[in-house]
């Protein structure tokens, strides 16, 4: 199964990963008081951000759209946002 998905699929979540962490990170740090809130908050970027970076590839015509590619990155993205959760919880 794992050796059926696109090796874009893998990139795409890879970066997901690095962003969710990122994000959760910062969301933790500007909203210490409310965690839940900053997770609901950055929950809305990853997947704001991982589908206007594949519209934005539509749009412009600089790469390719797939909406496969969000949702590798939102997978990536919750994950690291799982991992700074657990890490700090």
């Amino acid at each position: 199964m794992i050796k059926k998905i696109a090796p874009d699929k893998w990139k795409h979540f890879f970066v997901g990963i690095a962003m969710g962490i990122v994000l959760q990170l910062t969301g933790c740090w500007l909203l210490p008081e409310h965690f839940l809130l900053a997770t609901a908050l950055v929950l809305g970027f990853v997947v704001t951000i991982s589908y206007v970076f594949e519209l934005f590839s539509k749009i412009t015509g600089q790469g390719h759209y797939e909406i496969l590619d969000a949702v590798a990155s939102i997978i990536g993205g919750v994950l690291g946002m799982t991992i700074v959760v657990l890490a700090a919880y």
